[in-house]
């Protein structure tokens, strides 16, 4: 078994008053050499949108992006014609393919929405552009993995080009329990939403990351009360 850490401290931060940003992997202006994707995972930017404003329209080709708000709204609309509001609970997926513009903004104009953005290669290139949105009861993440994302469109939660697999959990304290690594080849990755807990032997806080490959099975056990984002995806490229 191999590991990575990201403790939540060392991510790339940028604050632009209108949108305060962390980024796991490089990003912008934050250029790490060491931290630039987690196999296929290629950005994980925690952004919070204060009401009223967003990202105006820009293009995006030959990557699958996915967007989990956290709290408030949040408003996508793109040169294809679909237009959505999401929220927590809700889980977002934009296929670029060929080329697609796009712009996400604040559906609220005082509430700040929180939410994660997530890009990961795809493993067919120039697909034709597509969009879709799940929405996910709380309930059935309680004390369970919930798959809201996955390679296969006859499966449960959004798909993707590419095999990869994301689940959210809600642990209560204390509970424990083991994830199966989907594919031969794939590493999970994990980021704690809210909580403290141990994954793979490492103790884990807010907002900490931890990659772990080469093994088939990740132990997880909740110190507190702890949400979880697993994202299961191939190492290769």
């Amino acid at each position: 078994m191999q590991t990575l850490l990201h403790k939540a401290g060392t991510r790339g931060h940028a604050n632009h008053g209108w949108l305060n940003s962390f980024h796991t992997f490089s990003f912008g202006g934050y250029q790490n050499p060491e931290r630039v994707h987690f196999g296929v995972l290629r950005v994980l930017n925690d952004d919070t949108v204060a009401g009223g404003m967003g990202f105006g329209t820009h293009p995006h080709d030959n990557m699958e992006i996915i967007s989990i708000p956290l709290s408030g709204t949040l408003e996508h609309k793109d040169s294809a014609g679909n237009h959505g509001i999401i929220q927590s609970g809700d889980v977002q997926v934009m296929s670029a393919g060929t080329g697609i513009a796009h712009s996400e903004k604040n559906h609220s104009s005082s509430e700040a929405v929180q939410f994660l953005q997530i890009w990961v290669f795809p493993k067919q290139r120039n697909v034709t552009p597509r969009y879709d949105q799940q929405s996910f009861r709380a309930e059935d993440r309680h004390n369970q993995f919930q798959q809201v994302l996955s390679p296969n469109p006859e499966d449960a939660g959004v798909w993707i080009h590419q095999d990869a697999w994301f689940h959210l959990a809600d642990f209560d304290a204390g509970f424990a329990t083991e994830y199966q690594v989907k594919q031969p080849g794939n590493g999970v990755y994990v980021f704690v939403l809210e909580g403290e807990a141990t994954v793979a032997g490492q103790p884990l806080s807010r907002r900490d990351g931890l990659g772990v490959w080469e093994t088939g099975t990740l132990q997880v056990q909740a110190t507190t009360a702890t949400r979880l984002l697993l994202m299961d995806v191939p190492m290769s490229l």
